[in-house]
């Protein structure tokens, strides 16, 4: 028999309440948003402003996307390396050398001479968001001990990031419009500026308690694995199921392998694979890559719907899109309440259900539709996935021993970014198919067949009713394509509904045991397990 689960302060190691969270503790959370917007709106800020740094740096076909992908590419490789270090070396020392990172980055970026220099600045800001995200999660694991207040915590934490995610267009489109393009990237110095004077005085002080050598050999085979998939993802979803890419893809799946191999051996493993062996854990990281296929993956169709469709500026059209962010800051303390309520399971199949009737409108939506329409499928679906996520980081992070909260948040936002990559591939896929089955019988042939964006091209060249009849084809046949990735959107969300009902109803998480934050509770087929002393100077 297991011993019995009591409740631990996390911040003595002893039994006893779990202490609440005071005034300090939530400035300091609202000082850690800051670097967590900068990063997820880093993602997609350079979407408006691909035109003015073409026009500027004249980058060729393969360096911009090199410029657009870099900054991705390495923070997805480097979050399980830089999750294991703060564990090593604290993690708001860690913080504050990620801020320093890519502040430093921003200004190379901003200043850039050539297509060169801005890659190479993308990935050092590649390497400084490595550094800052899992960070930000794993604080909040040690300053909110409280059940209750963490998951408030993590709800804000949540929405801010995919409101970031959202942001980043807007920001790049009015910066650009009003200064030059490198003004996307100076804005991000004075408040990294600003991060590195606030974070010493209201985020407390993080002892490193990983002990044993880091694992520089899994490290470099963590990157091995990483870098290739996402890459090969990616390439699939821009270029089609070629060579290259597959052999990437091949490349990464056998290094992975070595990599588990390494972890299973290891005498200090980068990655303790007991916490995906966990039931609330491994379950909760599944989940957040089904949320993330579907938020990320659809993300490309409702944009281009409403610049290429509807013919909406890019600026008008990134204001329109942020509509479906009010139905996220509702559906986010709603479902945080309810979770106190009911088992969290049901939450998340409910928002995977949620998710499914928004689908089901897009599935619907044609050239002539309403803009209503859109956005509110859009809404709805996004509703339903935040949901989700809020739910599963809270899952996944009350359930991780805190001597091992950065390398936890460094796995489930892997699973974010593996999850956000398999939806551009698979979706974008999709939609491809079924947009060139449809442009196939079309007269002009090359760029009209291949995307809506060639097809406006090729009709702005063509006179009179060829180019009109061309344009309303292109349409209609990216309206089928979006329509076949909607439905394939909700078999993912239906997925994942049937598997939080089926495998995570009853798993025991903190805020059941009313403070309960290690892994004691965690393993739903043990009673429980010994807790973990926690050491934090919080000086």
């Amino acid at each position: 028999m297991g011993e019995i689960p009591v409740a631990i302060d996390e911040t003595t190691g002893k039994p006893g309440a779990a202490p609440s969270a005071g005034r300090r503790e939530w400035v300091g959370l609202a000082v850690l948003l800051v670097p967590l917007l900068l990063v997820s709106m880093d993602v997609s800020v350079l979407y408006f402003a691909v035109p003015f740094i073409g026009r500027a740096l004249e980058p060729t076909g393969t360096q911009q996307l090199w410029i657009l992908d870099m900054y991705g590419f390495v923070l997805s490789g480097l979050l399980i390396v830089m999750g294991a270090l703060g564990d090593r070396i604290g993690r708001r020392r860690l913080l504050l050398v990620g801020a320093g990172l890519f502040a430093g980055a921003s200004l190379l970026a901003a200043y850039a001479q050539d297509a060169q220099t801005l890659i190479a600045a993308r990935a050092l800001l590649g390497v400084g968001g490595a550094a800052l995200m899992p960070s930000t999660l794993a604080l909040i694991r040690t300053m909110f001990v409280d059940p209750k207040q963490r998951g408030t915590a993590i709800a804000i934490w949540t929405a801010v990031m995919t409101g970031g995610i959202s942001l980043g267009p807007i920001l790049s489109g009015v910066l650009v419009e009003h200064f030059w393009w490198g003004s996307i990237f100076l804005i991000n110095v004075p408040a990294m500026a600003i991060l590195l004077i606030l974070v010493p005085v209201f985020v407390p002080r993080h002892r490193g308690v990983a002990h044993g050598s880091f694992d520089l050999i899994g490290a470099v085979l963590s990157l091995g694995t990483l870098l290739p998939v996402v890459y090969g993802i990616k390439e699939i979803a821009r270029s089609g199921a070629q060579t290259l890419p597959i052999a990437s893809i091949a490349f990464g799946l056998i290094v992975g392998a070595l990599f588990v191999r390494r972890q299973l051996t290891a005498e200090h493993p980068l990655l303790d694979l007991e916490l995906l062996r966990m039931r609330a854990f491994g379950g909760a990281v599944f989940a957040n890559v089904m949320s993330m296929f579907a938020i990320v993956g659809f993300a490309i169709f409702t944009t281009q719907y409403l610049q290429s469709v509807l013919g909406m500026s890019p600026l008008r059209a990134a204001l329109w899109s942020l509509v479906p962010s009010l139905a996220v800051a509702v559906a986010t303390p709603v479902a945080t309440v309810l979770a106190r309520r009911i088992d969290r399971a049901w939450v998340m199949s409910g928002g995977f259900t949620v998710a499914i009737g928004g689908f089901a409108v897009l599935a619907t939506a044609r050239p002539d539709s309403s803009l209503a329409l859109l956005l509110g499928g859009a809404a709805v679906y996004a509703a339903g996935v935040v949901a989700v996520m809020t739910q599963v980081t809270e899952m996944a992070m009350g359930v991780a021993p805190a001597e091992r909260a950065a390398s936890a948040s460094a796995v489930l936002e892997s699973g974010s970014e593996l999850g956000g990559a398999l939806g551009m591939a698979l979706l974008g896929t999709i939609g491809d198919a079924v947009y060139h089955r449809a442009m196939a019988d079309t007269g002009p042939g090359g760029p009209a067949r291949e995307t809506l964006g060639g097809a406006q091209a090729t009709a702005a060249r063509l006179s009179g009713d060829a180019g009109r009849t061309l344009l309303d084809t292109a349409r209609d046949a990216f309206c089928d394509g979006m329509n076949a990735a909607a439905i394939g959107a909700a078999v993912v969300m239906v997925i994942g509904a049937g598997y939080c009902a089926r495998f995570l109803r009853g798993v025991p998480v903190a805020d059941a045991g009313a403070g309960q934050g290690t892994s004691a509770l965690a393993e739903a087929p043990v009673a429980g397990a010994p807790a973990v002393d926690v050491p934090v100077d919080a000086r």
